[in-house]
């Protein structure tokens, strides 16, 4: 067993694979019409078999009241982990990324936490040697 697909929901799927690919570096594994939606899915560009990460629209009447709480406290819908989250935060910043945390070191990981444009917040975090 292994971990095929994720999904992250957004309120614009297109301004969502944006940001994905040319922020973030994503790649698109899969772009299938479905109706007013798409099955939308990336990939990192070194994995290309890895672990998917599936744009879902933000359509379910559940979706926006638990997603909008999750910003409004800071909560990070999901984390990326990255080598450098200094140089990360830097590269972003440079690219008009918006970060709600700067890097932070906590314990044995340094996170930042930036705003996706659609709805989500997201933390890189790099594990570091204690």
């Amino acid at each position: 067993m292994r971990l095929q697909t994720v999904s992250i929901f957004v309120d614009d799927q297109q301004r969502a694979l944006e940001f994905y690919t040319s922020r973030l570096g994503f790649e698109v594994a899969a772009d299938v019409p479905l109706g007013e939606h798409r099955w939308l899915t990336l990939v990192d560009p070194d994995r290309p078999d890895g672990t998917q990460l599936s744009l879902e629209p933000n359509s379910h009447p559940a979706v926006v009241p638990f997603t909008s709480a999750l910003a409004a406290d800071g909560i990070p819908f999901l984390q990326l982990g990255v080598d450098d989250v200094q140089a990360e935060y830097d590269r972003l910043v440079a690219l008009g990324v918006t970060f709600t945390l700067p890097p932070t070191a906590m314990g044995p990981v340094i996170v930042a936490v930036l705003d996706d444009t659609c709805g989500n917040l997201l933390q890189l975090a790099q594990f570091v040697a204690a």
